[in-house]
């Protein structure tokens, strides 16, 4: 199955969603929204690992970071914009934008927006919607987004899942209203399905040549720029165990975090990566002035 021909150096996009273990929408069963403030919070010491594994590798990501995280870490999205990467929302507290209607998206959206770009000191354009929770039951939410001032969205997973997905929807980037794209996060397209080949718990669960292979696909065969992405969280083995969740809840959160790190230090290695709006909207890197503002 391994294809021993290199993948053409394209760009891709590699993101990051900034929420801790206990904001994980399967946990949410498990942990009151309510509780939040009494867990212990670890995301800003693995996403300071995530900054060195990334500087290591001199690669600039999207960090698409929930404003509940950056309210309480704000040199955190100082510390991100500061390195040069981006700083994207993923909503102030991690609601499924198919659970809120249009006013709560709105409001979600636009203080997740204020927020994040009055700490971070720069123009916040791309949006990820928490568990890919855009789907074609909820397409007005693409509506709000352009109204909110997002250039991109990264919302919609083209596969068939329990939680989410939009199988018959396109695979690679798309203007889903003027001015406003679409970046799905990447597929493999075998036979009539679309296969996760882009992150999450399908990079744990699989074997990393497996991974390799399909995201060398996209870039050789498809000719496009992947879009991968993964969580603090998933680097971090040590974090504590939530008890009384169900058996599959348990495996997919769980499964392989012993190995990610290395996993994810060989991935950045293997391929070429940028920002997200770099790859898909020509966007240059941060001005120093922004940076600068940051810093302080």
């Amino acid at each position: 199955m391994l294809d021993p021909t290199p993948a053409p150096r394209l760009r891709n996009a590699m993101s990051i969603d900034v929420e801790d273990y206990f904001q994980v929408s399967a946990m949410a069963p498990y942990i009151r929204r309510a509780d939040w403030d009494a867990c212990e919070c670890r995301v800003e010491r693995n996403v300071n690992r995530i900054l060195q594994l990334l500087a290591d590798t001199q690669v600039h990501a999207t960090f698409f970071t929930l404003g509940w995280i950056a309210e309480r870490y704000p040199q955190l999205v100082k510390r991100i914009v500061a390195q040069g990467h981006e700083l994207a929302s993923h909503g102030y507290g991690h609601e499924r934008a198919s659970d809120l209607d249009r006013a709560a998206l709105r409001q979600d959206l636009t203080r997740a927006k204020a927020l994040l770009e009055d700490l971070g000191g720069v123009e916040v354009v791309g949006y990820r919607a928490p568990s890919f929770s855009i789907g074609k039951n909820n397409l007005w939410a693409f509506d709000v987004l352009s109204e909110t001032g997002h250039r991109y969205s990264s919302s919609v997973y083209p596969i068939a899942h329990d939680h989410y997905g939009m199988p018959d929807s396109p695979r690679f980037a798309y203007e889903v209203r003027p001015g406003l794209l679409e970046i799905p996060v990447t597929t493999v397209r075998m036979g009539s399905r679309n296969l996760p080949s882009s992150g999450g718990g399908y990079f744990r669960l699989l074997p990393y040549g497996i991974s390799h292979w399909l995201l060398s696909r996209v870039n050789r065969v498809d000719g496009e720029s992947a879009v991968f992405y993964f969580h603090p969280w998933e680097i971090d083995p040590e974090q504590p165990r939530v008890q009384g969740i169900d058996a599959k809840t348990r495996f997919r959160h769980y499964v392989n975090l012993p190995r990610t790190e290395a996993r994810i230090a060989r991935l950045l290695r293997d391929f070429a990566w940028g920002r997200m709006d770099e790859i898909f909207l020509g966007r240059r890197l941060s001005a120093p002035a922004a940076v600068s503002s940051a810093q302080s």
